[in-house]
């Protein structure tokens, strides 16, 4: 393969939770409602309305991209995998990596009623893996774990890896069920390790449902995070070095998507910088310098970041991942391959091929499984 999309996105169809959670559920789940600027989920107990139309986007041209629209006019490849497979051969895109819309996902990952949320969970994962099971050789489906017990974690996880395409998890909030990392996750990760499926956050955790970010009179929080993605990361990656967890787990692999690489430099050099300036010896906390706990178990998916493609030595040329963000409105399609071209002029063929389709090959195995 010469492209593997290490980031992409499906758009989840109007029946999706409705039509596979058991019935006493089913007033509960995200369902599409329309309203007079378009169409929008909407969940019960949740104040503001979640708009995607330009989370389906990329097909079109721009003077017709809008959040607002009717789920009608969306173009069908995020819910359709042929009509992805042929989205993708458009861009000359061999393989992708699938995930939920942000989002909406968080309706399912902070929701706390334990047994709704398994529902919930399980429906969106028996879709995902029909999905990318149309064809597992292209398409690698990322699976939800439940975050609110570690029994059903596991369990999850044990049933998923069965499943045609699922390529790897997706942590929306730590399984024991909040954004503190605990030992007992442990046994989720370990799982994981079993399943031989990495894990994944994608941008960031959540533990409460979504709001308007964009609403007047305020700058949100939210806001800032959107335009600056990779601002959890550093944080979550120090939790997983200080939990000693890499030394207790040494096969864990975690994949940070949408959150670019070019920070991963200042963050290597800083955390080793501090670790040398504490006492050495039997109370160091770590067996190794952060940096090299970084490169041994932590991948790193971009959509445009310049920076890191010229200092990929400093992050880790097996580290880094290509991605496109398809279909929402920031992706390249269907010249993906010109910025690519701009992006690796002069870069050896071996460390191209490597960040544009080997380390994701390895990782998610695609046409092996």
């Amino acid at each position: 393969m010469r492209l593997i999309d290490a980031d992409t996105h499906i758009n989840e169809p109007p029946g999706l939770w409705v039509d596979r959670v058991p019935a006493k559920y089913r007033d509960q789940v995200p369902h599409v409602q329309r309203f007079e600027e378009g169409d929008a989920w909407v969940m019960e107990g949740v104040k503001d309305p979640i708009n995607f139309g330009l989370n389906a986007a990329a097909t079109l041209p721009k003077t017709q991209r809008k959040p607002w629209v009717r789920f009608e006019d969306i173009p069908s490849g995020g819910w359709d995998p042929a009509v992805r497979l042929e989205e993708m051969d458009v861009d000359q895109v061999d393989a992708a990596v699938l995930y939920p819309t942000p989002r909406l996902s968080h309706l399912m990952i902070a929701t706390q009623d334990p047994e709704l949320h398994l529902a919930m969970v399980q429906a969106y994962n028996d879709w995902l893996a029909e999905y990318a099971g149309h064809d597992p050789l292209r398409l690698g489906g990322i699976a939800l774990i439940p975050n609110r017990g570690i029994d059903q974690a596991v369990a999850e996880i044990e049933r998923v890896a069965a499943m045609p395409g699922i390529a790897g998890l997706l942590i929306g909030c730590y399984p024991h069920g909040d954004k503190d990392l605990a030992p007992e996750d442990d046994a989720v990760w370990g799982a994981a390790i079993e399943a031989r499926l990495p894990l994944h956050v994608h941008v960031k955790l959540v533990d409460e449902h979504p709001k308007d970010i964009y609403a007047e009179g305020k700058m949100a929080m939210g806001r800032a995070e959107g335009d600056l993605r990779f601002l959890q990361a550093p944080t979550l990656m120090v939790q997983f070095l200080n939990s000693g967890v890499l030394d207790r787990l040494p096969e864990l692999k975690l994949v940070f998507a949408e959150v670019d690489a070019g920070w991963v430099p200042y963050v290597k050099e800083q955390l080793d910088n501090r670790f040398r300036r504490r006492t050495a010896g039997a109370t160091a906390r770590l067996a190794k310098l952060p940096g090299e706990y970084i490169e041994d178990h932590f991948w790193f998916t971009y959509l445009t970041d310049h920076f890191a493609v010229r200092n990929r030595h400093d992050i880790g040329v097996d580290n880094l991942l290509w991605s496109s963000d398809f279909p929402h409105s920031g992706s390249d399609w269907p010249d993906s391959w010109v910025t690519i071209d701009a992006d690796f002029a002069g870069v050896p063929r071996a460390e191209r091929d490597a960040i544009l389709s080997g380390n994701a090959q390895e990782l998610y195995r695609f046409g092996i499984r």
